[in-house]
């Protein structure tokens, strides 16, 4: 698919260029939109000619596309590595989000490119989650195997809800409020909730067979007004 979207340049020069022309366009995109992005202010940014675009991209949407897969790749590669020495998923979970913390407070750009996609072709959108998660997916499904997930969970709603977390997460520390102070606590919590402490189970206990509060009692009398009388009153 990458061979498809890009003429792949095989000099060092040519390389140079490319990822000039990437870098631009990642934050032209990031600043201004997808939409509102022109190749023009693409090559302006990248200090080379409007027509030396058109050497490695046939278009605006394939260089778009090309940065979507580079991004899901990029993300991919690092969490994979930052996990490499985990002995157990549960490890893996509490080193991966930290990772995805670290990584997303360093490339930002990454939230804009990914979510705009899914205005730009929905199925784009689609196909980069669905990607990701049979990744995911893999990984959990190693992990139930190995036993350390209950038998009864679906690894496939698991790794949605633990990419959701993470999306969540990083908008909001990464992309909001942009405090890497607060990672480790954020990492912190996030473990502390998939491990099953964010609820007190002795509140649920002593509301056990407690009877519920009476509903409040209704009016006697019902009114309603008529809406030929509000009619009437704006005339």
């Amino acid at each position: 698919m990458q061979e498809e979207l890009v003429n792949m340049p095989r000099t060092k020069r040519g390389r140079a260029t490319l990822n000039n022309i990437l870098s631009a366009a990642a934050q032209v995109i990031y600043e201004k939109g997808y939409h509102a992005a022109s190749i023009n202010d693409i090559t302006s940014l990248a200090g080379v000619a409007s027509g030396t675009f058109y050497v490695y991209f046939d278009g605006k949407y394939n260089l778009y596309k090309y940065l979507l897969l580079q991004c899901s790749r990029k993300i991919r590669k690092y969490l994979s590595r930052s996990i490499q020495g985990c002995k157990t998923r549960l490890e893996a979970e509490r080193v991966g989000m930290k990772a995805w913390l670290e990584f997303t407070l360093e490339n930002q750009y990454m939230y804009h490119i990914i979510w705009e996609s899914m205005y730009i072709d929905y199925n784009l959108f689609k196909e980069y989650y669905v990607t990701f998660c049979a990744a995911y997916k893999e990984g959990l499904d190693k992990a139930k195997a190995a036993g350390e997930i209950q038998e009864d969970i679906d690894t496939e709603v698991l790794a949605y809800t633990l990419m959701g977390a993470s999306n969540f997460l990083g908008l909001n520390w990464a992309l909001f409020q942009q405090d890497p102070s607060a990672v480790d606590h954020v990492v912190d919590q996030f473990m502390r909730i998939i491990e099953g402490k964010a609820f007190r189970t002795d509140v649920m206990a002593q509301n056990e067979g407690q009877t519920p509060p009476p509903p409040p009692p209704e009016p006697r009398f019902k009114f309603q007004v008529a809406v030929d009388d509000l009619e009437d009153e704006l005339v």
